[in-house]
């Protein structure tokens, strides 16, 4: 398939998404876009106070990184997001942006995460919704365009994995 390609880089907090999203952007000379930004206030302040967001908290945040797809889309431009992207449900809101939207699951153990949580300053996101978006968490499905990718691998082999995983150059 020819023209623009968009990569969400997936994964619960503390897996490393933006990290990794901003090396392999860098690698392909695409933009990077950080999720995140795209959150409403409310959202920022709900998930700051230490309660989840559910699926109608998500919706609208959503369907702006979408957009957001969907604008790079029809610049003819290929993009990288960093996005949770927990449920295939919000993986198809961000399919719906372009033709050809795929994923990268950035993984690892919960202790892993925990640890990486309880170390990261400066982020509104508390350690103590990562057992919610575990339970939220569902793997990509065989059918669903995208890899996983191991979270204990440094920022350069990730990068080199996605490339490998994905066919891209």
């Amino acid at each position: 398939m020819t023209g623009p390609q968009h990569i969400v880089v997936m994964g619960v907090s503390g897996a490393g998404k933006t990290t990794t999203g901003e090396a392999l952007a860098a690698h392909l000379g695409w933009p990077f876009v950080e999720g995140d930004a795209f959150h409403p206030q409310s959202n920022v302040d709900k998930m700051a106070q230490g309660t989840p967001l559910t699926d109608a908290d998500r919706a609208p945040w959503l369907h702006a990184l979408a957009d957001q797809i969907a604008g790079a889309e029809a610049r003819g431009e290929s993009s990288v997001l960093g996005c949770s992207s927990l449920k295939r449900s919000y993986r198809d809101i961000l399919r719906s942006g372009a033709p050809r939207v795929r994923f990268l699951h950035v993984h690892g153990t919960r202790e892993l995460l925990s640890d990486r949580l309880n170390h990261r300053a400066g982020h509104f996101f508390p350690p103590r919704l990562l057992d919610s978006q575990l339970a939220t968490l569902e793997p990509l499905a065989p059918d669903e365009d995208g890899a996983v990718l191991d979270m204990m691998l440094t920022p350069q082999q990730q990068v080199a994995q996605a490339v490998r995983l994905l066919g891209l150059s």
